[in-house]
């Protein structure tokens, strides 16, 4: 079982940490749902050092019921699916080197526990997973059915917006962690279309450049929607 072994990170990890934890906040801090700073505040989250993921499972526990377990790199969609069955959430331990400050093709932790750990805080989003998890697990050797779910995670929990009190505001990881994504999505250049699981579950998500999409959901609400719609496209 992989560990974090929080105290074999340096000095300069946790410096790197530093200046992307002050940046990102920065960048995101008028356009993040509120959800994502009432997490940031909750599970004690700060500049100064990386995250103790026991601290972080001593304040989200009792939130959601929810725990993170440290992985080394990237997982496969099983495993990662059963755990989520668990109520556990996988993230990675290593941090980037100074000189990948701008662009990491591979997540690391601060994608995985800048971007995504304080939603966890939120039910909304820990009801969506757990319930993509459950749909995951009775279709687990369905390849197209794991790739439609991998498909409506990517453009939720990933590259997800959301209208918050009639303004546009992100809660997708992969937006949260990218100054360069945040500004983009906010940009004329970025197509925006209303949340809708069929649409979702057609179109190849890109791992290498901006969304050419994104899919806005009206509430949070909208979530618990998409897992309905999503089975009963599933039983057709």
């Amino acid at each position: 079982m992989h560990t974090q072994q929080y105290h074999k990170y340096t000095s300069s990890e946790h410096a790197t940490w530093f200046l992307l934890y002050n940046r990102q906040l920065d960048a995101v801090r008028q356009y993040a749902c509120s959800s994502f700073g009432q997490g940031i505040r909750k599970l004690g989250f700060t500049a100064q050092s990386i995250p103790d993921f026991d601290s972080v499972n001593n304040r989200l526990y009792p939130l959601t019921g929810w725990k993170l377990y440290a992985v080394p790199g990237l997982i496969e969609n099983q495993f990662f699916f059963e755990q989520m069955h668990e109520k556990k959430f996988g993230a990675t331990t290593w941090i980037r080197k100074p000189e990948q400050i701008d662009y990491l093709e591979e997540p690391d932790m601060f994608h995985d526990v800048f971007g995504h750990v304080p939603l966890l805080a939120e039910p909304a989003i820990t009801n969506f997973l757990f319930g993509l998890a459950g749909i995951a697990s009775r279709f687990i050797n369905n390849e197209e059915v794991i790739e439609a779910i991998a498909r409506l995670y990517w453009y939720t929990i990933e590259f997800g917006l959301v209208k918050e009190n009639g303004r546009l505001k992100i809660y997708g990881a992969g937006i949260l962690s990218s100054i360069a994504e945040t500004k983009f999505c906010f940009s004329n250049k970025a197509v925006l279309k209303p949340f809708d699981v069929e649409e979702i579950i057609q179109t190849p998500y890109i791992k290498d450049s901006f969304q050419q999409q994104y899919f806005v959901l009206r509430s949070f609400d909208d979530l618990k929607k998409g897992v309905n719609n999503l089975e009963v496209l599933l039983n057709k």
